[in-house]
């Protein structure tokens, strides 16, 4: 099977691990508005997109090094200012603000290389996308980047309402 979708065996667990962490960040997000470090699912995320990250770094399915790459270490940086930004959630609003918004971009990164891999696999033997240049393919993304901005404003909104003392006991704004 894994063969047979062109994945490798490090692609295979890479995209596993990119998996359980995309089902985890959406889950955070519906049930509680945000992902939080503080929260065994919002750790599973963390856990889940770094190690994701660290195995796109030996997938060359592309030749060599590529913006696939940069996006992996892009989410990596985006990831250490949120947990950084988390630990000082208690004394500045402003952090709140850096954290949310840092998981929550990571959580579209995944989407990018999720959505170019995804529809240029399947359906099998008619992809719906030629390749990462696909101009249908860029819309999706595109439209996938609009939903990422309006989950960023009500989550702006949410923390911008919230009660400080409310902020800093459950984590969550």
């Amino acid at each position: 099977m894994i063969t047979m979708l062109g994945l490798s065996t490090l692609g295979a667990v890479h995209t596993a691990f990119a998996l359980v962490a995309v089902v985890c960040g959406y889950a955070m997000l519906l049930r509680f508005g945000r992902i939080s470090a503080e929260l065994s699912l919002g750790k599973t995320y963390i856990v889940g997109t770094a190690i994701s990250c660290f195995t796109s770094f030996g997938i060359f399915m592309h030749g060599g090094f590529n913006v696939a790459h940069s996006l992996g270490i892009l989410t990596l940086v985006v990831l250490g200012v949120a947990a950084v930004a988390g630990r000082s959630r208690e004394t500045s609003r402003l952090a709140t603000y850096v954290e949310t918004i840092g998981l929550s971009l990571t959580l579209f990164f995944h989407m990018i290389p999720g959505l170019t891999e995804t529809f240029t696999r399947f359906p099998m033997g008619s992809p719906l996308f030629s390749g990462p240049e696909d101009p249908k393919l860029q819309k999706v993304v595109g439209f996938a980047f609009l939903l990422f901005l309006i989950i960023i404003a009500l989550q702006i909104r949410h923390i911008w309402k919230a009660p400080t003392l409310m902020r800093c006991r459950t984590g969550l704004a």
